[in-house]
């Protein structure tokens, strides 16, 4: 691809502009997982309520992404993505400067839901200025944003041990600020942007099962991304810390396992958009669902090397976020004229998949069973019906709206 002439296509720095707010958003969503060591001490939980805790701004960003899509489509992304920002001091002060129970934990996490909902904003940001050939690439620049969560998982423990959890929520607004001038100052709506439309008209695309498949895909790979990012914390702790194995890992070292699966994860993202411009973003699906199913086989051996167990977990995790990529590789092709709502409803069922693994999964099998290799192999059979599924239903996308006559690779 030359780069010069993907430059050109489109408003670079609205697309730097999304990435950075997607960044930063991400990282401040996740902290209550990247934290989730020294907080969960602090209050004594059980497992079921670890799980819940690192859950809930999942749930939180899953819940807003859908209003925030809406109001990207009805008042432009520039001006959704500063209101977005502006909220999100909130949770964070209250969490610096309070934060004394875990109800109120529990309540932070859930606005900090509102940065996670940046995703319906800068995807649609980055989307509406890139022709059909670009949209891969353009959707996972700015997709990689999810990076974020590596600042999070790096840093958030390395802080937290000197200067205690509550000051890392404090601390965050200074990067969260200074991305919010940028934004300000860079970003600039699409000129082709649709006019605004009913609520009505919005809520219409339920009506398309093409949306629900989406849906249901996207749980999949956002899902499993951000699920396992905000949850790998405490796997890795409970398998491999110092608390369990003698001579095991730290809560420090563990922030740095984590970074290393979620760079896999994010790095990959905008490969696997270029990927999927290039050999189609269905055929490439399929294989990565495929990958993505067998590690979690793989992960549920539970190796006793924690090196081995990161190679499965980071390949897994660099599969999920080349998903990502491909779904927003077909996704705008499919619903051009609805992208901030569609990105929004999609998302939202992201973030929601997100929600249900460490909640409904991967906490409660470990607190019933005693073990994390229940959940893995029920994540493992829930991925490989997933696979059978997605193979059937592009076979039916093939022969009505994905054609070859569009120009674009699926």
């Amino acid at each position: 691809m030359d780069v010069k002439n993907f430059r050109k296509a489109g408003h670079f720095p609205s697309l730097l502009s999304a990435f950075l707010y997607f960044d930063v958003s991400f990282m401040i969503w996740v902290l209550c997982g990247a934290l989730s060591l020294y907080i969960t001490k602090d209050f004594g939980l059980t497992d079921a309520q670890k799980a819940t805790m690192v859950a809930i701004p999942i749930l939180g960003g899953s819940f807003f992404r859908i209003p925030m899509g809406i109001l990207a489509d009805r008042i432009g992304c520039r001006k959704a993505g500063i209101i977005g920002m502006l909220i999100s001091i909130i949770p964070l002060l209250w969490a610096w400067l309070g934060g004394t129970n875990l109800n109120h934990i529990q309540a932070i996490g859930f606005l900090l839901g509102m940065a996670g909902a940046s995703f319906a904003v800068s995807l649609s940001l980055a989307s509406r200025w890139y022709p059909p050939q670009y949209q891969g690439l353009a959707m996972g620049i700015a997709g990689a944003g999810n990076s974020g969560t590596a600042l999070a998982t790096f840093f958030g423990p390395k802080l937290a041990e000197v200067y205690g959890w509550h000051n890392v929520f404090g601390l965050a607004i200074i990067p969260l600020v200074l991305v919010l001038i940028a934004f300000t100052i860079m970003a600039k709506d699409a000129l082709n942007a649709p006019a605004p439309k009913t609520l009505k008209d919005y809520l219409s695309v339920f009506k398309f099962a093409d949306t629900w498949w989406f849906s249901i895909f996207y749980s999949i790979t956002f899902g499993g991304f951000v699920g396992f990012a905000s949850y790998f914390s405490i796997f890795f702790y409970d398998v491999y810390g110092d608390a369990t194995v003698t001579g095991g890992i730290t809560k420090v070292q563990v922030g740095y396992l984590v970074t290393v699966t979620v760079i896999a994860g994010s790095f990959f993202r905008p490969i696997g958009g270029w990927i999927a411009d290039r050999i189609g973003g269905m055929r490439f699906l399929l294989m990565l669902f495929s990958v993505v199913t067998l590690s979690a086989f793989a992960i549920s051996s539970m190796p006793s090397s924690f090196l081995v167990m990161l190679l499965f977990t980071s390949i897994m995790m660099a599969c999920l976020g080349m998903g990502n990529g491909s779904i927003f590789q077909i996704v705008p092709q499919r619903f051009s004229k609805e992208i901030g709502v569609v990105t929004g409803i999609v998302g939202a069922a992201g973030g929601l998949g997100g929600f249900l693994l460490p909640k409904y999964i991967l906490g409660p099998l470990k607190q019933a069973t005693g073990t994390h290799v229940t959940g893995f192999l029920v994540v493992g059979c829930i991925l490989l019906v997933t696979t059978v599924t997605f193979y059937a239903v592009t076979r039916s996308w093939k022969k009505s709206w994905a054609t070859s006559q569009s120009g674009v690779n699926f």
